[in-house]
Protein backbone atom coordinates (compact mmCIF):
# COMPACT_ATOMS: atom_id res chain seq x y z
CA UNK A 1 0.00 0.00 0.00
CA UNK A 2 1.88 2.97 -1.18
CA UNK A 3 0.59 5.60 1.48
CA UNK A 4 1.80 7.46 4.17
CA UNK A 5 1.69 10.44 6.65
CA UNK A 6 3.69 12.80 8.32
CA UNK A 7 2.13 14.64 11.31
CA UNK A 8 2.67 16.88 14.07
CA UNK A 9 -0.10 16.90 16.97
CA UNK A 10 -0.69 18.18 20.32
CA UNK A 11 0.51 14.69 21.87
CA UNK A 12 3.80 14.79 19.41
CA UNK A 13 4.60 18.31 19.53
CA UNK A 14 4.20 21.89 21.05
CA UNK A 15 1.99 24.53 20.17
CA UNK A 16 4.54 26.74 19.13
CA UNK A 17 5.75 24.15 16.63
CA UNK A 18 2.09 23.07 15.18
CA UNK A 19 1.56 27.13 14.84
CA UNK A 20 5.22 27.62 13.02
CA UNK A 21 4.12 24.26 10.47
CA UNK A 22 0.17 25.34 9.93
CA UNK A 23 -1.54 26.15 7.11
CA UNK A 24 -3.78 28.74 8.54
CA UNK A 25 -6.25 29.36 5.20
CA UNK A 26 -7.05 28.37 1.97
CA UNK A 27 -5.01 30.36 0.10
CA UNK A 28 -1.83 29.19 2.20
CA UNK A 29 -3.66 25.45 1.25
CA UNK A 30 -3.58 26.17 -1.94
CA UNK A 31 -0.07 27.43 -2.76
CA UNK A 32 1.02 24.27 -0.47
CA UNK A 33 -0.84 22.04 -2.91
CA UNK A 34 0.98 23.96 -6.19
CA UNK A 35 4.34 23.59 -4.53
CA UNK A 36 3.86 19.81 -3.71
CA UNK A 37 2.88 19.34 -7.48
CA UNK A 38 5.64 20.72 -8.98
CA UNK A 39 8.21 18.68 -6.51
CA UNK A 40 6.01 15.24 -7.01
CA UNK A 41 3.91 15.45 -10.19
CA UNK A 42 2.26 12.40 -9.31
CA UNK A 43 1.32 13.18 -5.26
CA UNK A 44 -1.90 12.67 -4.04
CA UNK A 45 -2.40 14.48 -0.95
CA UNK A 46 -4.41 15.78 1.53
CA UNK A 47 -3.02 18.52 4.17
CA UNK A 48 -5.67 18.61 7.65
CA UNK A 49 -4.28 21.67 9.56
CA UNK A 50 -6.36 22.62 12.84
CA UNK A 51 -4.93 23.74 16.49
CA UNK A 52 -4.41 20.65 17.48
CA UNK A 53 -2.52 18.85 14.39
CA UNK A 54 -1.04 19.68 11.00
CA UNK A 55 -0.83 16.20 8.81
CA UNK A 56 0.15 15.50 5.24
CA UNK A 57 -1.51 12.53 3.89
CA UNK A 58 0.13 11.13 0.70
CA UNK A 59 -0.26 8.63 -1.85
CA UNK A 60 1.49 7.58 -5.00
CA UNK A 61 0.42 4.31 -7.55
CA UNK A 62 2.51 1.59 -6.39
CA UNK A 63 5.30 1.68 -9.35
CA UNK A 64 6.39 4.51 -7.92
CA UNK A 65 8.26 6.13 -4.43
CA UNK A 66 6.63 8.14 -1.84
CA UNK A 67 8.59 11.42 -0.87
CA UNK A 68 10.68 10.14 2.56
CA UNK A 69 10.49 11.83 6.20
CA UNK A 70 13.30 13.67 5.23
CA UNK A 71 11.89 15.36 2.13
CA UNK A 72 8.89 16.24 3.60
CA UNK A 73 10.86 17.88 6.55
CA UNK A 74 12.44 20.07 3.81
CA UNK A 75 9.44 21.06 1.98
CA UNK A 76 8.13 22.03 5.50
CA UNK A 77 10.81 23.90 6.16
CA UNK A 78 11.31 26.05 2.76
CA UNK A 79 7.42 26.80 2.42
CA UNK A 80 7.10 28.07 6.04
CA UNK A 81 10.54 29.32 6.66
CA UNK A 82 11.03 27.45 9.65
CA UNK A 83 14.87 25.67 9.93
CA UNK A 84 14.53 22.20 10.46
CA UNK A 85 15.76 21.88 13.56
CA UNK A 86 13.53 23.48 15.44
CA UNK A 87 10.87 21.05 14.57
CA UNK A 88 12.30 17.86 12.22
CA UNK A 89 12.44 15.74 15.99
CA UNK A 90 8.68 16.50 16.39
CA UNK A 91 7.53 15.49 13.15
CA UNK A 92 6.44 11.59 13.05
CA UNK A 93 5.57 9.13 9.84
CA UNK A 94 3.21 6.57 9.12
CA UNK A 95 3.44 4.10 6.27
CA UNK A 96 1.11 1.53 4.59
CA UNK A 97 -2.10 0.04 6.96
CA UNK A 98 -1.46 2.26 10.05
CA UNK A 99 -2.10 5.25 7.97
CA UNK A 100 -5.60 4.36 7.17
CA UNK A 101 -6.41 2.99 11.60
CA UNK A 102 -4.46 6.29 12.04
CA UNK A 103 -7.30 8.45 9.86
CA UNK A 104 -9.72 6.66 11.10
CA UNK A 105 -8.91 7.35 15.18
CA UNK A 106 -8.30 10.73 14.31
CA UNK A 107 -11.81 11.58 12.67
CA UNK A 108 -13.38 9.81 14.59
CA UNK A 109 -11.84 12.01 17.82
CA UNK A 110 -10.42 8.94 19.53
CA UNK A 111 -7.36 10.76 19.00
CA UNK A 112 -8.12 14.31 19.71
CA UNK A 113 -7.23 16.06 23.07
CA UNK A 114 -11.26 16.22 23.93
CA UNK A 115 -11.96 12.77 23.23
CA UNK A 116 -15.31 12.44 21.23
CA UNK A 117 -15.20 16.23 20.64
CA UNK A 118 -17.26 16.84 17.29
CA UNK A 119 -15.50 19.93 15.66
CA UNK A 120 -12.61 17.22 13.82
CA UNK A 121 -14.99 15.57 11.60
CA UNK A 122 -16.08 18.68 9.98
CA UNK A 123 -12.41 20.04 9.97
CA UNK A 124 -11.23 16.20 8.28
CA UNK A 125 -14.24 16.62 5.52
CA UNK A 126 -13.16 20.69 4.84
CA UNK A 127 -9.61 19.48 4.57
CA UNK A 128 -10.70 16.37 1.93
CA UNK A 129 -13.03 19.08 0.35
CA UNK A 130 -10.39 21.85 0.21
CA UNK A 131 -7.59 19.03 -1.53
CA UNK A 132 -10.21 18.12 -3.96
CA UNK A 133 -10.68 21.73 -4.82
CA UNK A 134 -6.92 21.44 -5.34
CA UNK A 135 -6.69 18.67 -7.90
CA UNK A 136 -4.63 17.12 -5.14
CA UNK A 137 -6.98 13.75 -5.00
CA UNK A 138 -6.44 10.37 -6.41
CA UNK A 139 -8.09 7.25 -6.44
CA UNK A 140 -6.41 6.14 -3.21
CA UNK A 141 -6.65 9.42 -1.15
CA UNK A 142 -10.61 9.41 -1.79
CA UNK A 143 -11.31 5.94 -1.02
CA UNK A 144 -9.45 6.43 2.54
CA UNK A 145 -11.28 10.17 3.49
CA UNK A 146 -14.69 8.44 2.25
CA UNK A 147 -14.07 5.27 4.28
CA UNK A 148 -12.55 7.29 7.12
CA UNK A 149 -16.32 9.48 7.45
CA UNK A 150 -18.09 6.61 6.43
CA UNK A 151 -16.32 5.09 10.07
CA UNK A 152 -16.58 8.38 12.08
CA UNK A 153 -20.24 8.18 10.92
CA UNK A 154 -20.67 4.54 12.46
CA UNK A 155 -18.53 5.50 15.71
CA UNK A 156 -21.34 8.66 16.17
CA UNK A 157 -24.51 7.18 15.81
CA UNK A 158 -23.51 3.23 17.38
CA UNK A 159 -21.57 4.62 20.67
CA UNK A 160 -22.12 7.71 23.33
CA UNK A 161 -18.65 8.93 22.72
CA UNK A 162 -19.72 12.37 21.69
CA UNK A 163 -22.33 12.59 24.27
CA UNK A 164 -21.31 14.75 27.45
CA UNK A 165 -19.11 17.90 27.17
CA UNK A 166 -15.35 17.25 28.49
CA UNK A 167 -14.12 20.63 28.22
CA UNK A 168 -13.66 22.84 30.88
CA UNK A 169 -14.73 25.34 28.22
CA UNK A 170 -17.75 23.77 26.85
CA UNK A 171 -19.20 22.39 30.74
CA UNK A 172 -19.05 26.46 31.76
CA UNK A 173 -20.94 27.39 28.48
CA UNK A 174 -23.41 24.30 27.74
CA UNK A 175 -23.95 22.84 30.90
CA UNK A 176 -23.74 26.04 33.44
CA UNK A 177 -24.25 29.00 31.45
CA UNK A 178 -26.90 27.92 29.55
CA UNK A 179 -28.97 26.39 32.66
CA UNK A 180 -28.95 30.74 33.70
CA UNK A 181 -30.13 32.34 30.18
CA UNK A 182 -31.63 31.15 27.53
CA UNK A 183 -30.12 33.12 25.14
CA UNK A 184 -26.53 35.15 25.33
CA UNK A 185 -28.05 37.10 21.81
CA UNK A 186 -28.33 40.73 24.07
CA UNK A 187 -25.38 39.56 27.03
CA UNK A 188 -22.80 41.70 27.25
CA UNK A 189 -19.37 39.07 27.88
CA UNK A 190 -15.98 40.93 29.62
CA UNK A 191 -13.09 38.92 29.40
CA UNK A 192 -10.41 39.52 32.09
CA UNK A 193 -7.39 37.84 31.13
CA UNK A 194 -6.39 37.09 27.39
CA UNK A 195 -5.28 33.47 28.36
CA UNK A 196 -6.36 30.17 26.08
CA UNK A 197 -8.82 29.03 28.70
CA UNK A 198 -10.76 32.18 27.99
CA UNK A 199 -10.72 32.02 24.53
CA UNK A 200 -11.63 28.55 23.88
CA UNK A 201 -14.51 29.90 26.11
CA UNK A 202 -15.31 32.40 24.10
CA UNK A 203 -15.59 30.14 21.43
CA UNK A 204 -18.17 28.44 22.90
CA UNK A 205 -20.18 31.79 23.80
CA UNK A 206 -19.94 32.66 19.97
CA UNK A 207 -21.81 29.45 19.06
CA UNK A 208 -24.19 30.52 21.71
CA UNK A 209 -25.24 33.88 19.77
CA UNK A 210 -22.71 36.57 21.67
CA UNK A 211 -22.60 39.67 19.93
CA UNK A 212 -21.15 41.74 22.45
CA UNK A 213 -17.50 41.05 23.55
CA UNK A 214 -15.24 43.71 25.76
CA UNK A 215 -11.32 42.62 26.56
CA UNK A 216 -9.10 44.00 29.46
CA UNK A 217 -5.64 42.67 29.68
CA UNK A 218 -2.58 44.48 31.33
CA UNK A 219 -1.08 43.35 28.34
CA UNK A 220 -2.50 45.88 25.49
CA UNK A 221 -1.40 43.84 22.85
CA UNK A 222 -2.45 40.71 23.69
CA UNK A 223 -6.45 42.00 24.69
CA UNK A 224 -6.20 43.81 20.95
CA UNK A 225 -5.49 40.36 19.32
CA UNK A 226 -8.24 38.30 21.13
CA UNK A 227 -10.48 41.13 20.80
CA UNK A 228 -9.78 41.10 16.99
CA UNK A 229 -10.10 37.50 16.44
CA UNK A 230 -13.55 37.70 17.64
CA UNK A 231 -15.29 40.42 16.70
CA UNK A 232 -14.98 42.27 20.51
CA UNK A 233 -13.43 45.48 21.51
CA UNK A 234 -10.72 45.91 24.53
CA UNK A 235 -11.10 48.28 27.07
CA UNK A 236 -8.11 49.59 29.50
CA UNK A 237 -7.39 47.71 32.34
CA UNK A 238 -7.82 50.98 35.00
CA UNK A 239 -11.46 50.46 33.15
CA UNK A 240 -12.25 46.89 34.80
CA UNK A 241 -14.66 47.86 37.65
CA UNK A 242 -17.10 49.91 35.72
CA UNK A 243 -17.31 46.66 33.30
CA UNK A 244 -17.85 44.45 35.65
CA UNK A 245 -20.79 46.45 36.71
CA UNK A 246 -21.76 46.48 33.42
CA UNK A 247 -21.56 42.71 32.27
CA UNK A 248 -23.96 39.73 32.24
CA UNK A 249 -20.75 37.13 31.46
CA UNK A 250 -17.61 37.57 33.12
CA UNK A 251 -15.03 35.56 32.32
CA UNK A 252 -11.64 35.68 33.98
CA UNK A 253 -8.28 33.67 33.83
CA UNK A 254 -5.64 35.90 34.61
CA UNK A 255 -2.50 33.59 36.41
CA UNK A 256 -2.76 36.29 39.00
CA UNK A 257 -0.98 34.18 42.57
CA UNK A 258 -4.02 35.41 44.64
CA UNK A 259 -7.80 36.75 43.73
CA UNK A 260 -8.13 40.04 42.62
CA UNK A 261 -11.82 40.17 43.10
CA UNK A 262 -12.70 40.24 46.72
CA UNK A 263 -16.48 40.31 47.84
CA UNK A 264 -15.98 44.21 48.79
CA UNK A 265 -14.53 45.41 45.40
CA UNK A 266 -17.39 43.20 43.21
CA UNK A 267 -19.82 44.62 45.05
CA UNK A 268 -18.89 48.11 44.66
CA UNK A 269 -18.75 47.51 41.21
CA UNK A 270 -22.17 46.13 40.92
CA UNK A 271 -23.42 48.27 43.50
CA UNK A 272 -25.88 49.77 40.80
CA UNK A 273 -26.59 46.40 39.00
CA UNK A 274 -29.61 44.08 39.89
CA UNK A 275 -29.41 42.17 36.57
CA UNK A 276 -28.07 38.33 37.13
CA UNK A 277 -24.07 37.61 36.30
CA UNK A 278 -22.67 34.76 34.80
CA UNK A 279 -18.74 34.57 36.43
CA UNK A 280 -16.92 31.80 34.83
CA UNK A 281 -13.67 32.10 37.49
CA UNK A 282 -10.98 30.08 35.17
CA UNK A 283 -8.16 30.61 36.96
CA UNK A 284 -6.03 28.80 39.09
CA UNK A 285 -5.52 29.81 41.14
CA UNK A 286 -9.09 31.11 41.41
CA UNK A 287 -9.41 35.42 40.34
CA UNK A 288 -12.65 36.20 42.38
CA UNK A 289 -13.05 35.34 46.29
CA UNK A 290 -15.39 31.93 46.51
CA UNK A 291 -17.66 34.07 48.56
CA UNK A 292 -18.45 36.68 45.64
CA UNK A 293 -20.52 33.36 44.58
CA UNK A 294 -23.16 34.04 47.82
CA UNK A 295 -23.97 37.55 46.67
CA UNK A 296 -27.25 37.92 45.31
CA UNK A 297 -28.03 37.19 41.24
CA UNK A 298 -24.30 35.90 41.14
CA UNK A 299 -24.03 32.90 40.05
CA UNK A 300 -20.30 31.73 40.32
CA UNK A 301 -18.81 28.76 39.04
CA UNK A 302 -14.92 28.17 39.19
CA UNK A 303 -12.58 25.87 38.27
CA UNK A 304 -12.72 22.95 40.33
CA UNK A 305 -16.84 22.68 39.96
CA UNK A 306 -16.13 22.97 36.10
CA UNK A 307 -13.28 20.05 36.55
CA UNK A 308 -15.55 17.71 38.73
CA UNK A 309 -18.40 17.87 36.25
CA UNK A 310 -15.84 17.37 33.05
CA UNK A 311 -14.36 14.34 34.57
CA UNK A 312 -17.69 12.23 35.69
CA UNK A 313 -18.59 12.94 31.58
CA UNK A 314 -15.28 11.70 30.64
CA UNK A 315 -15.59 8.96 32.88
CA UNK A 316 -18.85 8.12 30.73
CA UNK A 317 -17.21 8.55 27.31
CA UNK A 318 -14.52 6.31 28.42
CA UNK A 319 -16.92 3.10 28.63
CA UNK A 320 -17.53 3.67 25.03
CA UNK A 321 -13.93 4.11 23.81
CA UNK A 322 -13.89 -0.32 23.35
CA UNK A 323 -17.10 0.04 21.55
CA UNK A 324 -15.23 2.62 19.44
CA UNK A 325 -12.10 0.63 18.57
CA UNK A 326 -14.39 -2.07 17.54
CA UNK A 327 -15.95 -0.21 15.17
CA UNK A 328 -13.07 0.91 13.34
CA UNK A 329 -11.34 -2.33 13.65
CA UNK A 330 -14.48 -3.59 11.43
CA UNK A 331 -14.40 -0.66 9.11
CA UNK A 332 -10.42 -0.98 8.54
CA UNK A 333 -10.73 -4.93 7.77
CA UNK A 334 -13.59 -3.96 5.52
CA UNK A 335 -11.50 -1.01 3.68
CA UNK A 336 -8.19 -3.09 3.65
CA UNK A 337 -10.11 -6.16 1.98
CA UNK A 338 -11.29 -4.20 -0.40
CA UNK A 339 -8.66 -2.13 -1.18
CA UNK A 340 -6.11 -5.86 -1.81
CA UNK A 341 -9.23 -7.16 -3.70
CA UNK A 342 -8.96 -4.74 -6.11
CA UNK A 343 -5.22 -4.57 -5.93
CA UNK A 344 -5.15 -8.71 -6.59
CA UNK A 345 -7.42 -7.93 -9.42
CA UNK A 346 -4.68 -5.40 -10.96
CA UNK A 347 -1.90 -7.75 -10.20
CA UNK A 348 -3.81 -10.73 -11.92
CA UNK A 349 -4.73 -8.93 -14.83
CA UNK A 350 -0.97 -7.89 -15.59
CA UNK A 351 0.11 -11.41 -14.75
CA UNK A 352 -2.04 -13.21 -17.10
CA UNK A 353 -1.37 -10.19 -19.90
CA UNK A 354 2.29 -10.29 -19.66
CA UNK A 355 2.84 -14.40 -19.76
CA UNK A 356 0.24 -14.74 -22.55
CA UNK A 357 1.81 -11.60 -24.41
CA UNK A 358 5.19 -13.76 -24.28
CA UNK A 359 3.79 -16.95 -25.18
CA UNK A 360 2.25 -14.95 -28.61
CA UNK A 361 5.35 -13.58 -28.70
CA UNK A 362 7.24 -16.95 -28.88
CA UNK A 363 4.44 -18.55 -30.83
CA UNK A 364 4.74 -15.97 -33.70
CA UNK A 365 8.71 -16.26 -33.87
CA UNK A 366 8.29 -20.04 -33.80
CA UNK A 367 5.48 -20.00 -37.10
CA UNK A 368 7.92 -17.39 -39.07
CA UNK A 369 10.78 -19.89 -38.64
CA UNK A 370 8.82 -22.67 -39.62
CA UNK A 371 6.14 -22.18 -42.46
CA UNK A 372 5.29 -26.25 -42.98
CA UNK A 373 2.34 -25.68 -40.21
CA UNK A 374 -0.82 -25.32 -41.65
CA UNK A 375 -3.91 -23.35 -39.80
CA UNK A 376 -5.14 -26.65 -38.00
CA UNK A 377 -1.44 -26.96 -36.26
CA UNK A 378 -1.01 -23.60 -35.60
CA UNK A 379 -4.14 -23.63 -33.75
CA UNK A 380 -3.52 -26.67 -31.87
CA UNK A 381 0.12 -25.49 -30.68
CA UNK A 382 -1.73 -22.16 -29.90
CA UNK A 383 -3.92 -23.65 -27.44
CA UNK A 384 -1.50 -26.05 -26.29
CA UNK A 385 0.62 -22.93 -25.47
CA UNK A 386 -2.37 -21.47 -23.73
CA UNK A 387 -3.26 -24.08 -21.38
CA UNK A 388 0.82 -24.45 -20.33
CA UNK A 389 0.60 -20.94 -19.41
CA UNK A 390 -2.98 -20.83 -17.60
CA UNK A 391 -1.89 -24.19 -15.62
CA UNK A 392 1.47 -22.03 -14.71
CA UNK A 393 -0.46 -19.46 -13.41
CA UNK A 394 -2.63 -21.14 -11.56
CA UNK A 395 -0.88 -21.72 -8.22
CA UNK A 396 0.24 -18.24 -7.99
CA UNK A 397 -3.25 -16.73 -8.99
CA UNK A 398 -4.96 -19.91 -6.57
CA UNK A 399 -2.91 -18.52 -3.31
CA UNK A 400 -3.13 -14.99 -4.18
CA UNK A 401 -7.35 -15.33 -4.42
CA UNK A 402 -6.90 -17.08 -0.96
CA UNK A 403 -4.94 -14.43 0.94
CA UNK A 404 -7.39 -12.19 -0.61
CA UNK A 405 -10.10 -13.92 1.25
CA UNK A 406 -8.86 -12.50 4.62
CA UNK A 407 -7.98 -9.00 2.91
CA UNK A 408 -4.10 -9.26 3.40
CA UNK A 409 -1.99 -10.39 0.68
CA UNK A 410 0.58 -7.58 0.76
CA UNK A 411 3.44 -9.86 1.24
CA UNK A 412 2.20 -12.19 -1.52
CA UNK A 413 1.68 -9.44 -3.82
CA UNK A 414 5.22 -8.16 -2.97
CA UNK A 415 6.36 -11.15 -3.42
CA UNK A 416 5.01 -11.86 -6.98
CA UNK A 417 5.62 -8.34 -8.10
CA UNK A 418 9.62 -8.76 -7.40
CA UNK A 419 9.73 -12.33 -8.78
CA UNK A 420 7.50 -11.03 -12.16
CA UNK A 421 8.76 -7.74 -12.57
CA UNK A 422 5.51 -6.30 -12.02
Amino acid sequence: MNLSVVFVTHQTASLNVRERLAFPNADVLARAYRRLEDLYPDLEVVILSTCNRVELYLAQPPSTTLPNLAQLSQFLADFHGVPQDDFVGELRELVGPPVVRHLFEVVSSLDSMVLGEPQIVNQVKEAYRNAEENDACGPLTHALFQGAIRASSRVRTETRLSEGRVSIASVAVGEFARNIFDSFLDKLTLIIGAGEMAEETLRYLKDEGTKQVVVANRSAERAERLAREWGGSTVPWSELDHWLGRADVIISTTGADYPIIDVARFQAARAQSSHTVIVLDLGAPRDFALAVGNLDNVFLYDIDSLQQTCEENRKARHREIDKAHRIIEEELSEFLAEFYRRASSDLVVQLREGWHDIAQQELERLFRKSDHFDDADREAIAQSVKRIVNKLLHPPLEALKDESKDGHPHGLLNALKRLFGL
